[in-house]
């Protein structure tokens, strides 16, 4: 099946020359000429892999890299005429998978992204198939298929770090998680030491799985530690 390409850039003339190139190789290119257009695409439409400048208008390719990062995990490859070390690391550390300086050779942009596709889908294929295809404890229970959490066989819409959080979290019963880990291992981010953001999601959950928020039965709060979710024995009435 055609893997679908996301190019965003600002220079039609750049966006050409990789539709060009990407369509000879059996790739399907959508195209956007600023983040605000992109995102939305992004949100529209299945996209495999995005390739992003970083000096756009309305929303900056480093910008738009973050929000990808808060609900997508597709790679992406920033594209930009911006070659310091500096801008190279930024990228990176906001969650870029790839990061390759104008001038370039397409040639070698169309490799690149051959092993990214290759990484993501078919290394990970294996791992994928082993997992099985839904969480169940106490009254909860969290579909992978769908990405839907039901209670009691009632449907509780979670946005993408929600679900994400709550699978590392479910996935381990018992087991403390650092904020390092869940950054990391939850939302594939580099740990930012920003506590507040991890505290925010953790209270939406709160929020939606629990009976009394203020007094968590699922998700604990490990002082100087982490989180942990209840045990099977824990939840028993």
């Amino acid at each position: 099946m055609a893997k679908t390409i996301l190019i965003v850039d600002d220079d039609p003339d750049i966006v050409d020359l990789l539709k060009l190139y990407l369509n000879a190789e059996g790739y399907i290119t959508l195209e956007a000429f600023d983040g605000k257009t992109a995102f939305n695409l992004l949100k529209n439409q299945a996209i495999d892999l995005a390739i992003l400048d970083i000096m756009m208008p309305i929303i900056d390719g480093y910008q738009l890299l973050q929000m990808i990062r808060q609900q997508y995990k597709i790679p992406v490859i920033l594209l930009s005429a911006k070659s310091h070390d500096y801008d190279k690391i930024t990228g990176l550390k906001l969650g870029a998978d790839d990061y390759i300086s104008k001038p370039f050779s397409p040639l070698e942009l169309t490799a690149r992204i051959q092993a990214q596709l290759r990484r993501y889908y078919e290394f990970n294929e294996p791992l994928l198939a082993q997992q099985p295809s839904q969480l169940k404890l106490g009254d909860l229970l969290l579909s992978h298929h769908e990405c839907v959490l039901y209670i009691k066989d009632k449907p509780i819409p979670l946005s993408a770090r929600e679900y994400e959080l709550l699978k590392l979290l479910m996935s381990e019963p018992g087991r403390v998680f650092t904020k390092k880990q869940i950054f990391e291992r939850a939302w594939n981010e580099f740990y930012i030491a920003d506590d507040n953001a991890i505290m925010v999601q953790i209270s939406r959950l709160r929020e939606k799985i629990e009976e009394c928020p203020r007094k968590p039965v699922y998700i604990k709060t490990i002082r100087g530690l982490g989180y942990r979710f209840a045990k099977k024995d824990e939840l028993i009435p």
